[in-house]
């Protein structure tokens, strides 16, 4: 199996129980389709460079997790036919690296 990663763009006025469900469907639609989830981070409310959908901010996910070529089909259908995301985006990486978060919140005032 290969190690991929996919990041989607929920939209902003999306209820914090919504975005649970979200999460889940996803997770499901990869362990459905021979995949398996190594890691699920949330990366929260974030501003858009641009307007894309009449949408300035966006609730950010990321998923770790290693598949097949039909797990990134069947995540891709799924993502072209929800109306709750904005955009998503699926990568494929060498290795996963599960111990670092990448975009999680930083106390600033202690580095300085």
């Amino acid at each position: 199996m290969n190690c991929y990663e996919h990041t989607f763009i929920a939209k902003q006025d999306l209820p914090s129980s919504q975005t649970k469900t979200l999460v889940n469907k996803y997770e499901d639609i990869i362990k459905k389709n021979s995949g398996k989830v190594l890691k699920t981070e949330e990366w929260g409310l974030r501003n858009l460079s641009h307007i894309i959908k009449n949408n300035k901010k966006g609730f950010y996910f990321h998923i770790k997790f290693e598949g097949i070529g039909t797990t990134i089909k069947e995540l891709e259908k799924a993502g072209n036919i929800d109306e709750m995301l904005i955009r998503y985006l699926t990568v494929k990486v060498k290795k996963h690296n599960l111990e670092e978060n990448f975009f999680e919140k930083k106390d600033y005032l202690e580095n300085r």
